[in-house]
């Protein structure tokens, strides 16, 4: 009985905690956006290290890469320009810059790092113009954010 309810906590705090973490995606036209924010306590020391990243409950990191759509795949890389600021609840606004990292296997990620608090909720607005394109498209998404 013990052993079930163990098994049956474990499973809950992993579907939970990949709910609060889980990349999310936005298709405009030819391209898909996955973007996601956490707090970068959860990065290895090794990915923290290699990319000049602050390991810390109360910093929030913004990861976003673009795909161009290519049929029976994936999709391709793409460089874009992005603008991204977080604003919270007391209408506080963060500018953040935004940086390219090129991984060695070809993918391209932009990230971009502020402060949070505990259950600090941040709105998120970015705007990205691919590589190439002439039309820049927008969006926003939440994130709340547990650093305790």
């Amino acid at each position: 009985m013990i052993k079930r309810l163990f098994f049956i906590v474990v499973i809950s705090l992993s579907v939970a905690v990949s709910q609060v973490y889980a990349e999310q995606s936005k298709s405009f036209g030819e391209y898909t956006v996955h973007f996601s924010a956490f707090t970068t306590d959860i990065l290895s020391p090794e990915i923290a290290k290699a990319y000049r990243i602050p390991r810390s409950k109360n910093r929030a990191l913004l990861n976003i890469s673009v795909l161009k759509k290519v049929m029976n795949t994936a999709g391709s890389p793409v460089k874009a320009k992005i603008k991204a600021s977080a604003t919270n609840l007391s209408s506080q606004l963060r500018d953040l810059n935004v940086r390219e990292l090129d991984d060695k296997s070809g993918a391209i990620y932009y990230i971009a790092e502020t402060t949070v608090d505990n259950e600090e909720t941040l709105k998120y607005s970015l705007t990205i113009l691919p590589e190439g394109e002439n039309e820049n498209f927008s969006f926003d998404f939440q994130q709340q954010f547990f650093t305790r």
